[in-house]
């Protein structure tokens, strides 16, 4: 990644602006449909099911309500609601499981995280897993919430589904994630939801297990005759429980690994425990806390020590590495996997699947608590800190995979050493991972700067620059650049404080905010001219055409572009310069000077050819054959064109091989070669959509032309 404005400009035209900025530049707003997927996939994404007790009378009128719901033909929404640990979600899935033969569309699951220690998922995220999961490519999914709830209410609406939606905020987390349809989707929330009401939610709310259920709930967990030989025990316990089942499978689960403990010595260490532990009251439950505390008691060292230090780890959920990361001094990986194992058997760690662990939220507090008391704040630092760093180093890594070719900056590791994810092979790879792991990095970076690491906060945000950059999560693009924005202004790096700028200016403008984009990139100007460093300074000068020429300030855009054109090259950066005359020809062909823009275009294919950028040569000869076109020269334009389709389909550049089919599709039109140019419109317009772009004024451009084609075919009926 180039540094403070070494970004290649590549990155910002055909990736960046050629993607994200005339977008923003169409009035009247766009209308994106819900492509069909490549391949119709039916996820099937439920947790496993656990045996519930004494709910038939909940699960009873769930059900009831789903049938009510058919009979009126419309889709069926329950919210089952109650105390932490009281068996929400797994009512919820009892229920569900039971759908599975009449709901053949799939099922959906997400932790909507009303818990968590960095807030709630927004539901934009999860609708974008969710049209992944219905099998919608990552880069046909749209950037705005509103186009994702429309393209998920498309797919969904004639999908027999069901759809849970775990740990609720808000009903207004909740509604843009409801199906289409004739579907189920159940939420759960330790809140009652009242707002969801109006979407005719039907309300369920749990209270603890009455004394006799929770003693069937242990009998069930422990299953070795134990509670039938010491009844009264067994009732005593589950009261300590306060009847949440996650209390009691905790409680039998330690007494199942003890199999000669009897449950009298539980309930002693239980009520012993209860007076001291108050720092973890969950809703006035202490009961809850002392079961934890004992099965914490039991761990061996290494994994007692994992357990509290994973409990500072700022996000829902963490894979095996980060666990490496946190025992760096105790040995191998292999000893943070047994570690692991060790906390799943004693109930004290989730299965997230595909090696990826999560505490419940009560457990999650208790081991944070236990990391409080159990660990010194220099040793919670560095472990904080060790979290951190694997989180950079493996960004870093990541980054170098998708971009070899760019230059990144140093980066500022803890004395520690660094473990490093595996986020191969190749560049899709990479980006996977980096997207799945975006909530813990984008914690990270929110917790950074408190938690004393300013430089870990803009490192990570700078080498998030790839995924943002084609993935397109502005919301996340804007906040971590302004998060390291601060960080950088904290420490006084005013290196660090100009790429923070440009390219969260970059991120601005790509979110529809020249306004703002344009202010950073004048602030890093500024900066560069203060440093004395012209060539940094040269840079902005395209960065603020771009945003100048989203303003609609045409003539100023033209007047920076002219000024890179000629300061880039003086000051050592020739293939800068032939970018900025890439720019200067696109605005010249746009405001209909196509003379013009064929001699800035001709230099500027010149000066990226010598400098060895194919794929800007590439976009130059097209502009080049958009100019003869406009001039009605079919035959150079033809070949211009013909010749920029061949590099670009070679590099998979979708952006700029639609452009080219677009134009070399109506030079086949003039020539009366109609079937060739529906061919090449066609392609064009599936390339458009395949980037998100199927709204943009090019493919709006080959849809009429498209239609135009297919009107004027004769009648063969």
């Amino acid at each position: 990644m180039p540094s403070e404005g070494h970004r290649s400009h590549n990155e910002l035209r055909g990736d960046v602006y050629g993607t994200v900025v005339q977008a923003g530049s169409v009035h009247g707003g766009i209308h994106i449909g819900a492509p069909t997927p490549s391949v119709r996939q039916t996820p099937w994404q439920f947790p496993p099911l656990v045996r519930v007790v004494d709910r038939s009378s909940e699960l009873a009128a769930l059900e009831r309500h789903r049938a009510r719901a058919a009979r009126d033909g419309r889709p069926a929404l329950a919210a089952v609601s109650g105390l932490g640990g009281v068996g929400k979600t797994t009512v919820a899935l009892s229920w569900l499981h039971t759908l599975r033969r009449q709901f053949p569309g799939g099922q959906l699951h997400a932790d909507l995280g009303a818990q968590s220690p960095d807030g709630p998922e927004h539901p934009g995220e999860v609708l974008a897993r969710f049209l992944r999961a219905l099998g919608v490519p990552a880069q046909q999914v749209p950037t705005m919430l509103a186009e994702r709830t429309v393209m998920y209410r498309s797919l969904t609406a004639d999908r027999s589904l069901v759809v849970l939606l775990d740990d609720a905020a808000t009903a207004a987390q909740v509604r843009p994630l409801l199906p289409g349809g004739s579907s189920v989707a159940a939420v759960t929330s330790r809140r009652r939801l009242p707002g969801l009401t109006v979407d005719g939610c039907y309300p369920v709310h749990l209270e603890p297990l009455a004394s006799d259920a929770a003693v069937e709930l242990l009998t069930d967990t422990l299953a070795d005759g134990r509670v039938a030989e010491e009844p009264e025990n067994a009732q005593a316990l589950v009261e300590l429980c306060a009847g949440l089942p996650l209390a009691v499978r905790i409680a039998g689960a330690r007494l199942a690994a003890r199999p000669g403990r009897s449950i009298g010595t539980m309930v002693r260490s239980l009520a012993a425990e209860h007076q001291r532990l108050e720092a973890l009251a969950i809703d006035g439950d202490h009961n809850v806390r002392a079961a934890l505390d004992l099965s914490y008691q039991a761990l061996p060292p290494s994994a007692a020590r994992l357990y509290r230090l994973l409990g500072l780890h700022p996000g829902r959920e963490f894979d095996t590495p980060v666990a490496s990361a946190l025992l760096i001094a105790e040995g191998t990986e292999g000893a943070a996997a047994r570690s692991l194992d060790v906390l799943h058997e004693a109930s004290l760690l989730v299965d997230a699947g595909g090696e990826r662990h999560r505490f419940h939220d009560l457990v999650r507090l208790h081991a944070a608590a236990r990391a409080r008391e159990d660990e010194s704040p220099q040793e919670r630092a560095a472990a904080v800190r060790r979290i951190a760093d694997h989180y950079l180093a493996s960004a870093t890594r990541a980054e170098e995979i998708i971009d070899p070719q760019h230059r990144t900056m140093a980066r500022d590791y803890g004395p520690a050493s660094v473990v490093v994810a595996d986020v191969g092979p190749g560049s899709e790879a990479a980006l996977d991972w980096l997207e799945r792991e975006l909530p813990n990095l984008m914690a990270v970076i929110h917790q950074a700067r408190s938690a004393g690491s300013p430089t870990v906060c803009w490192q990570l945000a700078d080498a998030l620059w790839p995924l943002f950059l084609r993935r397109k999560f502005y919301d996340d693009w804007c906040a971590a650049h302004r998060e390291g924005l601060a960080a950088a202004r904290d420490l006084g790096d005013a290196v660090a404080e100009c790429r923070m700028l440009t390219s969260g200016g970059v991120g601005e403008l790509g979110a529809g905010n020249p306004d703002r984009a344009l202010e950073m990139f004048e602030q890093a100007a500024r900066l560069f001219l203060g440093r004395g460093d012209r060539l940094g300074h040269a840079r902005t000068l395209n960065y603020r055409g771009l945003a100048l020429q989203r303003l609609g300030r045409t003539d100023e855009a033209v007047a920076y572009f002219a000024r890179a054109a000629t300061e880039l090259p003086a000051n050592g950066d020739e293939r800068a310069g032939g970018l900025a005359g890439l720019n200067l020809a696109d605005v010249a062909l746009t405001t209909g000077r196509a003379e013009e823009a064929i001699r800035h275009a001709g230099v500027a294919r010149t000066t990226l050819r010598d400098a060895g950028d194919t794929y800007n040569a590439a976009r130059a000869t097209t502009l080049l054959g958009r100019a003869h076109l406009v001039l009605d020269r079919l035959d150079q334009a033809g070949e211009l064109l013909s010749s920029a389709l061949t590099t670009l389909r070679a590099m998979a550049a979708d952006y700029e091989t639609a452009r080219a089919l677009g134009s070399l599709a109506e030079v086949s039109e003039r020539r009366g070669r109609t079937d060739l140019a529906w061919t090449h419109y066609r392609e064009a317009l599936d390339l458009y959509s395949s980037v998100g772009r199927s709204g943009s004024d090019e493919a709006e451009a080959a849809r009429c032309r498209l239609r135009r084609l297919e009107q004027d075919e004769p009648d063969e009926s």
